[in-house]
């Protein structure tokens, strides 16, 4: 739990700097990664350190392993307790883990990160925004509005050298204030847009923070055993229901239909 306290800590905050987050998202993956393939011999050291301290007996890891809770099998007779505590705990628990990261963070969402990154850097990569757009957001423009972006990120580049409000926004957040503060949203309307699409994303907003006190709501002792997707959906479907209030049942059966 250790090496991923600081991702968790940081996805908790209120804004995020999408940048931040995605490397913060890598290197943990990265450090997980590592600990599961080479860390078990220090781990143990300082499990066995642990236990002679406190005078807590071990088991003699090359000794068979029997399970207190199931009759063993004939494949079992093999497994020793070496084996069954580096393979079947710490090796599953970090694999979950590591698919826990990998689905919240797929290739997919790591790409569309690294293109909203470009928004806070010292030149906005006008292709890799107009990628973005067409890729992730489609709906949300129209082919004309996606002709004018590239021109208002051309012109929003220029007069982003010149004006120390907008060039010294770290966060995207923080570009979002300051086009609010210097009374440019009107004239880069579109740029705003993608802005505040961006800020929609999980790591943007404080969505964590409102999904722990949806949680205590929906996930009470009558609904204690509802599967996790369940408990997602129902979750999502809460926190964002001033959206969800405008959705159309009958569109929503309509597209059921057609899978």
């Amino acid at each position: 739990m250790g090496k991923t306290n600081d991702l968790s800590k940081a996805l908790q905050k209120k804004s995020q700097d999408i940048l931040n987050a995605m490397e913060l998202v890598s290197s943990t993956k990265d450090n997980l990664n590592t600990f599961r393939n080479n860390g078990w011999d220090s781990f143990f050291a300082k499990v066995t350190f642990f236990c002679n301290k406190l005078q807590i007996d071990l088991p003699n890891m090359e000794a068979p392993y029997t399970s207190t809770r199931y009759r063993p099998r004939k494949k079992d007779l093999h497994v020793t307790f070496g084996h069954y505590y580096r393979v079947d705990l710490f090796n599953v628990t970090l694999d979950k883990q590591l698919y826990e990261l990998n689905s919240r963070f797929n290739e997919e969402t790591i790409e569309l990160l690294s293109l909203s990154s470009s928004l806070t850097s010292k030149e906005i990569n006008v292709d890799e925004i107009s990628l973005l757009v067409e890729k992730y957001y489609p709906q949300d423009f129209s082919d004309q509005e996606k002709i004018q972006l590239r021109y208002q990120l051309e012109i929003f580049n220029i007069e982003k050298l010149k004006n120390i409000n907008l060039s010294g926004a770290s966060t995207i957040s923080d570009l979002c204030k300051s086009l609010v503060d210097t009374k440019k949203r009107e004239t880069y309307y579109l740029v705003d847009r993608v802005i505040r699409l961006i800020l929609t994303l999980p790591v943007s907003t404080a969505t964590t923070e409102r999904g722990f006190s949806a949680m205590k709501i929906l996930k009470n002792r009558l609904r204690n055993k509802m599967s996790d997707d369940y408990l997602a959906n129902s979750l999502v479907i809460y926190i964002e229901k001033e959206i969800v209030e405008n959705f159309d049942s009958e569109s929503i059966i309509d597209e059921f239909k057609k899978s």
